[in-house]
């Protein structure tokens, strides 16, 4: 598999999958994270301060005190050689309430009449597809999906909002997300999502990770503002949405 080495000063490096997008890169990623990741805990790698993933790289940060840059450099250089296997264990299958209704979905009848199809055709395609957990970034727990399928693929809006509410379900390109946080947003909205994403109380604070599986349940208005209000009481566990592979 092509790869290129990126150098980031003296003291950290980027590994990168130029021509591997979507889920084929996240995979490839996430492999050679997990090679490197147990010579670390075999002790042939030491000096390493943070590891950070994207969808087609993983950046490594070195102590510069205590890493031997070039060791550590031909030693991952090895390691991307096999990252073509990207057999892995599946992680997590995360079932999650979206209500598809009214205020809740302000941009699924555009996205519904630019697809040439019904609402209902829009969720169904959507709360179908089983959707690999590519990163979590941009916001604590923020969950990159993919892949949409290609009838809802459609370019992020040529005009942001400058608020988007937390639990927002959107899609842009070939992905959909969740927001676990009001924020700007440029995505289109389908739904919303009742279930917290992220909680600084918990052992994981962020609910879905890297490897897991993210799969919509259509929900009334009445079901979701229900859910909401037992979240928002602690009546309801967030994990039990999720069951291992």
């Amino acid at each position: 598999m092509k790869s290129r080495f990126l150098m980031l000063g003296d003291s950290a490096f980027t590994v990168e999958f130029p021509t591997l997008s979507g889920v084929d890169g996240a995979r490839h990623v996430r492999a050679l994270r997990s090679r490197i990741e147990d010579k670390m805990t075999a002790g042939e790698i030491t000096g390493v301060l943070d590891l950070v993933s994207a969808s087609r790289s993983l950046t490594m940060v070195l102590d510069v005190f205590s890493a031997d840059f070039d060791q550590v450099l031909e030693t991952v250089k090895s390691l991307t050689d096999g990252t073509s296997d990207t057999e892995e264990t599946a992680g997590r299958l995360w079932t999650l309430p979206v209500c598809y209704e009214g205020d809740y979905a302000p941009d699924l009848s555009e996205v519904a009449e630019n697809a040439g199809m019904t609402t209902d055709d829009v969720i169904k395609i959507h709360s179908d597809t089983i959707y690999d957990v590519l990163l979590i970034g941009f916001q604590p727990g923020f969950p990159f999906l993919a892949e949409v399928d290609p009838k809802l693929r459609f370019p992020r809006r040529t005009s942001p909002r400058i608020k988007v509410p937390a639990g927002s379900v959107a899609i842009a390109n070939n992905q959909t997300a969740i927001y676990p946080w009001e924020s700007p947003g440029g995505w289109h909205l389908l739904g919303r999502c009742p279930v917290p994403l992220f909680d600084a109380n918990r052992n994981t604070p962020a609910l879905i990770g890297p490897g897991d599986r993210v799969k919509f349940t259509p929900v009334s208005t009445a079901d979701y503002e229900k859910l909401l209000q037992d979240f928002d009481a602690g009546k309801l566990d967030a994990t039990t949405y999720g069951e291992d592979a």
